[in-house]
């Protein structure tokens, strides 16, 4: 159990497969997120990875912030913070910039 946010240790996300060590696994962790974060950005919306704490923390403009367990989680509560669905390949979050 993280004694940070109280979740308890689970055996993994299928996105978290990838990595052969601690060190290559927590490297792969931070090149999802900026990838979640460039597809977040358009709906103002911003995901937080300590390196530490399971899960991610996802921040709304407002001020809002919610923790979620793994990518699946984070795209609902994406929705719900953004009210409007969100479809990480529609071409609004594929835009660069």
């Amino acid at each position: 159990m993280c004694s940070a946010c109280g979740f308890p240790a689970k055996p993994g996300h299928w996105t978290d497969a990838g990595g052969s060590t601690p060190a290559e696994r927590l490297r792969l962790r931070f090149i999802r997120l900026a990838a979640v974060n460039r597809l977040l950005a358009p709906w103002g919306l911003k995901a937080h990875d300590d390196g530490a704490t399971p899960g991610l923390q996802l921040f709304a403009p407002g001020g809002a912030r919610v923790l979620v367990d793994d990518l699946e989680q984070l795209w609902r509560e994406a929705a719900r913070l953004a009210g409007e669905a969100i479809d990480p390949l529609s071409p609004r979050a594929l835009a660069d910039g």
